[in-house]
């Protein structure tokens, strides 16, 4: 069963004023672990989930790209904001800083992902759920690495075909302000990213080829350099990864590859 992954960051003695920074530390850090370097969005929420943001901005994602029906087109776009700078898409947000407040902000990350249906094509690759209720954009496909044969072999003998496709989803970096939602961030942490569902690191509703294997390692081996990136970039003294329905990653990915008794 799918599940959704995070990553808690707290630092020590930590005051409102430097939660920016390590906004920016921890933003910036996606570049070098397969991530993009600009900020797609930035939103505040006040007091709690619950609440209407005070403040929403889409920077987009790369200068000349649109979106249509939920997915990236190429083509300029007059007018449009390519994606913010870290420190930039912090400062907007962020300009009064409240300590009942959470700070979120959109990044692309690209993974291996399988993508399965009756007639799997090059392109373009539809949206799919986001890390969270709210929409999440997908990007068309940059690499696959599956032959066409075997998609062409599959919908022959009436399965459904099958591909790896690289790409970036979009995953969710949350500061907290020490009042929202009523101290949510002892729990969660002053920093808080949501990967989205943990199916990239498992895929545990199909079978495993070498190709399968090597790509979910590529994963794993991504998302444990991006969480030893962001703990030294933004200086955190404890970290977390976790899930919702509270099962080890860890453990499963053993289980799922075999690594275990």
């Amino acid at each position: 069963m799918a599940d959704t992954l995070y990553l808690s960051l707290w630092y020590p003695n930590l005051r409102l004023e430097a939660l920016p920074d390590k906004l920016v530390a921890v933003l910036g850090a996606f570049a070098a672990h397969g991530g993009e370097a600009k900020v797609y969005s930035a939103t505040v929420w006040p007091v709690s989930w619950n609440e209407t943001p005070v403040f929403e901005r889409v920077y987009g994602r790369l200068a000349g790209e649109q979106m249509a029906g939920g997915r990236l087109l190429g083509g300029p776009v007059p007018g449009q904001l390519p994606g913010a700078e870290p420190r930039q898409a912090v400062e907007e947000a962020m300009e009064l800083l409240h300590e009942d407040y959470a700070y979120e902000f959109q990044i692309g990350w690209s993974l291996w992902e399988l993508e399965t249906g009756p007639e799997v094509s090059s392109f373009p690759r539809k949206a799919t759920a986001g890390p969270s209720t709210r929409p999440a954009l997908r990007a068309e496909l940059a690499q696959d690495d599956n032959p066409k044969t075997d998609a062409e072999d599959d919908s022959k003998q009436g399965r459904l075909a099958a591909r790896w496709a690289r790409g970036p989803r979009l995953v969710r970096v949350t500061g907290y302000g020490p009042l929202f939602d009523e101290g949510t961030y002892e729990q969660d942490g002053h920093i808080r990213i949501d990967f989205g569902s943990d199916a990239p690191f498992l895929e545990e509703d199909v079978d495993l080829s070498e190709v399968g294997a090597r790509h979910i390692a590529e994963n794993v081996r991504q998302l444990v350099e991006l969480t030893a990136g962001v703990e030294k970039a933004s200086g955190a003294t404890a970290r977390l990864l976790w899930s919702e329905l509270g099962e080890s990653l860890a453990q499963r990915l053993a289980a799922r590859l075999g690594m275990g008794n």
